[in-house]
């Protein structure tokens, strides 16, 4: 009997996904430029003599066109002055008493009795605090610039409505008002219309228009098609189908565009007293920053945070229907008896100042004038516990700012770290980085090894010691996988620019911060949400934390942030932080209510942990959800960067504001438009991702 004859088998090939081919070849070039970049210098440092003059250019172009045209704006600039002035005298001159009742009013028909006390409670205070005179200039310059992007943003809303083909061209626009900061161009804006409040009106203007325009879109594009048909069976005309059927149904989106340009409009109001704004509640809240008067810059803050909020409600409450249904006392304010209201409030201020002209009827003495001991008492408490915030800073700079920007291969010194590394320590530190990458390949896939892979070499060499042919190369990859070849030429192109003008450095300093500000928000914001998520009184706790920390505008953030922990980079961290981490509250929580019962249900009832159903069921379902929030997270951290600059960063913000400092339009525009280049990139990318994950669902 013969024995059958062996067989032979090859072993089983590995295959290897065709995506992951560029990345290694993205990692050979990595290492070559980390291999070369000693006796290769420019490869990480880019040579100032390499840079292109775009930015003198630009200024160039700019002098010979604003010598052309600056008659004519300023001609304007005296138009728009002599309404904002008027304003200002009329709101000044309205005595409080009439202001409350108007204001109580209108509180108790947008929202009902809840919302009428929080009016007079938020006005009560802007009068004792003293401020009452500059909040009524706040307001006139939001009553002109509000009215100004309200027009302008429907009637663009409604060209890109009606053309489709303009719509891209418009979103476009739309994306760079939103992101290029406004120091970048207040400084053309100055050089047309001359330093003064109307600079400011127009810089709000612009900042205010874009929400405007994107809700009448979404509203009219809401619009039933069987409202539309029954317009037309009707027997209306163009005209008549769109101001009597299509707008009155996408009214309530258009009140929520309204809602959001009253409060942009109302979030540049510091930015309009840098420039020359007169005297008003931004003014107040910017000196006190200067002369380090904390108890004066805690008492106006809190008055642009309550004046924020105030707005914020009563416009909404217009805007939005309540899911109850409407209060008593809203169906008691009917619009006959709001109407008598204000012709009563009209006449009260008629008759006060008929029998009191020269009076002012404010407080004597307002609480700013008796800040002295809470200026001395703040003061002393932080000097008392300068131990406990300067630990707290130095923890957090030279243990994550340091060695994210300088890596730990710069940070590990007996100077900061008390220890340098040696070949050991460096090769415990690749063997981990690799073993770490090899687990996730085996157990995951490819991408989060690839992602620890490339954080560990960033860690090591900190975003300033990155070569920049690496990161350029690993933008264009990503961008491309994710969204195509357009948006990968659109960011190998703008990173080009950016290096080319030599605004590289501010721009890796740029990253590195708002990569640790997002990373910090995610963590904290994502367990907040998860809390708030399984506990309602969390929830109820933490909603009106996340109103005021959406509505106070920017500036206000910088105030607590510089009082503990002084100028510096951690402190600009702090107030990114506090702007930021809303969005991944809100969207984690939304995310993980909205996960379909039936599919947490099967699996509770197959045995799963509570940590098992949140980490392998209700997240994964949730995480479209959750990139929006993280889509929030980075626009909104991206837009702090200008303010930050205040308190002494040295990123692309900071560019922008020296640039305004020097009159340089050159470079403040190139500057700001790197940071919008940031934020269309990265919503674009997160856009694209939420897209792809939604599909694959």
């Amino acid at each position: 009997m013969t024995a059958p004859a062996a067989t032979f088998r090859s072993p089983p090939r590995v295959a290897i996904e065709p995506a992951l081919l560029p990345w290694c070849g993205f990692l050979a070039v990595t290492a070559l430029c980390l291999l070369l970049k000693t006796a290769f210098p420019w490869l990480v440092t880019f040579p100032k003599e390499w840079t292109l003059p775009l930015a003198a250019g630009v200024n160039i172009v700019t002098d010979a066109v604003v010598t052309v045209v600056q008659p004519g704006f300023r001609a304007l600039s005296a138009m728009l002055e002599a309404p904002m002035r008027g304003a200002r005298l009329a709101l000044v001159w309205l005595p409080w008493p009439a202001v409350m009742l108007a204001v109580a009013a209108l509180a108790l028909k947008s929202s009902g009795i809840r919302l009428a006390v929080f009016a007079l409670l938020a006005l009560t205070y802007i009068l004792l605090a003293g401020y009452w005179p500059q909040s009524m200039s706040t307001l006139s310059l939001v009553l002109i610039a509000v009215p100004i992007s309200t027009v302008l943003g429907f009637a663009l809303g409604v060209l890109g409505y009606i053309n489709p083909r303009l719509r891209p061209v418009l979103l476009g626009a739309l994306d760079l008002m939103q992101t290029v900061p406004a120091f970048a161009y207040l400084i053309p804006l100055l050089l047309l219309f001359g330093f003064g409040p109307v600079v400011g009106l127009i810089a709000s203007a612009i900042y205010a228009t874009p929400p405007m325009v994107r809700n009448t879109m979404l509203g009219l594009d809401r619009v039933p098609a069987a409202i539309s048909e029954a317009g037309l069976m009707s027997g209306c005309t163009r005209r008549q189908q769109f101001w009597h059927v299509e707008v009155p149904t996408a009214l309530p989106q258009i009140l929520v565009g309204f809602n959001q340009t009253t409060m942009a409009a109302l979030s540049m109001v510091i930015v309009a007293a840098i420039i020359g704004g007169f005297e008003d509640i931004g003014w107040e809240v910017l000196s006190s920053m200067r002369k380090a008067e904390f108890g004066q810059s805690i008492l106006s803050g809190l008055v642009i945070a309550l004046l924020a909020i105030l707005i914020d409600r009563l416009t909404i409450g217009f805007a939005r229907e309540r899911p109850a249904g409407p209060t008593p006392a809203m169906i008691w304010m009917t619009g006959r008896r709001l109407a008598l209201f204000m012709i009563a409030a009209a006449g009260l201020a008629i008759t006060i100042r008929f029998l009191w002209p020269d009076q002012t009827l404010l407080p004597s003495t307002g609480l700013r004038t008796q800040m002295g001991v809470v200026n001395q008492w703040l003061l002393g408490l932080v000097r008392d516990y300068a131990w406990f915030f300067d630990g707290v800073r130095n923890s957090v700079l030279y243990c994550l700012l340091l060695p994210l920007r300088i890596g730990i291969s710069g940070a590990a010194t007996p100077a900061i770290w008390g220890f340098a590394l040696t070949l050991l320590a460096n090769t415990a530190y690749a063997t981990a980085v690799l073993l770490v990458s090899a687990l996730l390949m085996r157990r995951l896939r490819w991408r989060p090894a690839l992602a620890v892979l490339v954080a560990g070499i960033l860690l090591y060499t900190g975003f300033l010691g990155f070569p920049w042919p690496a990161f350029i190369l690993g933008a264009a990859l990503l961008a491309w996988q994710v969204s195509g070849v357009r948006l990968a030429l659109f960011a190998a192109v703008g990173f080009l620019l950016i290096l080319l003008n030599g605004l590289w450095g501010p721009l890796v300093q740029s990253l590195y911060l708002c990569t640790l500000a997002v990373l910090l928000c995610l963590v904290i914001g994502g367990m907040l949400g998860i809390w708030a998520a399984h506990s309602e009184r969390v929830s109820r706790i933490l909603k009106p934390i996340c109103d005021a920390l959406q509505t106070v505008p920017q500036f206000v953030f910088l105030i607590p942030a510089l009082m503990f922990f002084k100028v510096g980079e951690f402190t600009a961290l702090i107030a990114i932080m506090l702007y930021a981490i809303v969005p991944p509250i809100r969207y984690v929580e939304h995310g993980l209510r909205h996960v379909r019962i039936d599919v947490v249900e099967a699996v509770e009832q197959m045995g799963a942990t509570p940590a098992q159903t949140l980490f392998q069921v209700k997240l994964p379902l949730a995480l479209p959800v959750v990139m929006l929030g993280l889509n929030q997270t980075i626009m909104a951290a991206l837009s702090m960067l200008a303010i930050a600059a205040l308190v002494g960063t040295r990123d692309l913000g900071q560019a922008v504001y020296v640039a305004l400092g020097k009159a340089d339009a050159g470079m403040g525009l190139i500057a700001g438009l790197s940071i919008a280049f940031l934020a269309i990139l990265t919503d674009r990318l997160v856009q694209a991702a939420v897209a792809r994950r939604t599909m694959d669902l």
